[in-house]
């Protein structure tokens, strides 16, 4: 059952993590929004993920399972950005793949069903 995440980039200058080559780069909220979508409904994120761990095959597979349907709206107010992403995947998953593309600078607002 797919799942509504209401989540905040509270200054988009600043969502980027720690490893640049998995950090967001976009600017804009729709930018933002597609980068997220991608991460969602690909498996690229965490590949590249994987392949910068010590042991890439102790890597827990689970952590790349992906939603082809995820949809992710998003709307920019400023240097505040808005990202709503509708999918089947678990929150942990979510919050991994926001962790790795805007490090601790995102807020997770609400969760609701789609």
């Amino acid at each position: 059952m797919p799942t509504r995440y209401y989540l905040s980039l509270p200054d988009g200058r600043l969502a980027r993590g720690d490893e640049p080559s998995l950090s967001f780069s976009a600017n804009g909220g729709e930018a933002f929004a597609a980068q997220l979508q991608d991460a969602l409904r690909t498996d690229a994120l965490f590949e590249r993920w994987r392949a910068l761990q010590d042991e890439p095959d102790e890597v827990d597979m689970s952590l790349g399972v992906v939603d082809p349907a995820a949809t992710v709206e998003g709307q920019q107010d400023d240097l505040h950005i808005d990202l709503v992403a509708t999918t089947s995947l678990p929150g942990t998953i979510v919050r991994h793949r926001m962790r790795l593309l805007a490090g601790s600078h995102w807020q997770l607002r609400d969760v609701t069903r789609a």
